[in-house]
C-alpha cells in the first residue's frame, strides 16, 4: 500500500502505529520498502553514518539531493521524507521554500523535515503553501548542537516542557503534517501526542508516540561508536559484515577465490589458436 501524508494521518486516527527508518542509498531503501516500513527518512544523519562527519552541520543541499534521489529510486510504497540541512532554511523563508522545492523536484522527496519550534512557523507556513508537506522536528535538534551544549534530553524542566508543548501546537497550526520528537521524556511526549491531531514520530521519546524512527545503522549495529539509550539492536549486521570481509580477504590471499564456479570458460580450440 502506498504511504502518504494522508495515510499517516489516518493511521493516528485508527490508533495504528507508524514505522519509520532512515535510508541513504538505493539498495537499503529498496530492502526497507520491501519490508513494509511506512516511511523513510533521508536524514542529515548521513553526515555521521555515511560521510564520517562528527555532526550534521557540514551536510549540504547537494548531499541531501544526491542521497534522496537514490533512495527514491528504490521505493514504491514508503513515504520519503528528506531533511533540510543546516543553513538551508534558517536564514530566510525564501531559502526554506526554495530548498524544500529542490528536495522535492530534484531529490524526488514526498515531504521535507526541518528542525525548530515557533521561530520557524513562517517557514513551515510558506513551504506548505507551496504544496510541500512538512514534518516538524522538536526536542533534541542536532543542527543546534552548539547552542544546546551537546546532545542532551530536552524538556525536563517545567519551563522547557511547556515550551515544547507550545512549539508542537504552533507547528501543527502552521500546517506540519507530523511532528518528530527527539530525546524527550516519555510522559511529556505522551502529553504532546494526545494534544496534537497530527501524528508524532518518536526517537528517544517513548512508546506513547504515534510512530517510531531509528537510524538503521544503529539498529543493525553497523555504526561503531556511542549507541544512544533509545536504540534497540535488532541484529549485529556489523559483525557479520566484518567476518564476511575477513573471509573474503583470507580466500583471496590463499588463492581460494575465485574458484572454478566463479569463472567463465572458453573453448580449448580458441585458446590453442592464440599461441
Amino acid at each position: 500500500m502506498k504511504n502518504t501524508v494522508v495515510t499517516l494521518s489516518q493511521a493516528k486516527k485508527k490508533g495504528e502505529k507508524i514505522s519509520m527508518l532512515t535510508a541513504y542509498d538505493y539498495s537499503t531503501a529498496k530492502l526497507i520498502d520491501e519490508a513494509g516500513i511506512n516511511a523513510i527518512l533521508v536524514g542529515d544523519s548521513l553526515g555521521n553514518v555515511c560521510l564520517g562527519y562528527e555532526n550534521t552541520l557540514s551536510v549540504t543541499m547537494e548531499d541531501m539531493i544526491h542521497h534522496t534521489a537514490a533512495v527514491s529510486r528504490g521505493c514504491e510504497n514508503a513515504l520519503i521524507v528528506s531533511d533540510l540541512p543546516f543553513m538551508s532554511y534558517q536564514a530566510s523563508v525564501y531559502d526554506a521554500v526554495k530548498n524544500a522545492g529542490r528536495l522535492v523536484k530534484e531529490g524526488r522527496a514526498h515531504a521535507v523535515k526541518l528542525e525548530g519550534g515557533k521561530d520557524f512557523v513562517p517557514h513551515i507556513e510558506a513551504i506548505v503553501k507551496a504544496s510541500i508537506p512538512v514534518m516538524a522536528h522538536i526536542g533534541l535538534t542536532p543542527q543546534s548542537v552548539n547552542a544546546l551544549g551537546g546532545f542532551k534530553v530536552q524538556g525536563k524542566s517545567l519551563e522547557a516542557a511547556r515550551k515544547l508543548i507550545d512549539d508542537a501546537l504552533a507547528l501543527e497550526e502552521a500546517g506540519a503534517f507530523a511532528v518528530l520528537m527527539e530525546c524527550v521524556p516519555a510522559r511529556l511526549a505522551q502529553i504532546i501526542t494526545d494534544k496534537l491531531s497530527v501524528p508524532t514520530i518518536g526517537i528517544g521519546a517513548g512508546a506513547g508516540c504515534d510512530g517510531q524512527v531509528l537510524v538503521y545503522q544503529d539498529m543493525l549495529a553497523m555504526y561503531s561508536g556511542f549507541l544512544p539509550k533509545f536504540v534497540k539492536k535488532y541484529a549485529d549486521i556489523g559483525d557479520i559484515m566484518k567476518e564476511a570481509f575477513k573471509s573474503y580477504k583470507d580466500e583471496v590471499s590463499k588463492g581460494i577465490f575465485p574458484g572454478e564456479e566463479n569463472m567463465f570458460s572458453i573453448d580449448d580450440e580458441v585458446i590453442q589458436k592464440l599461441y
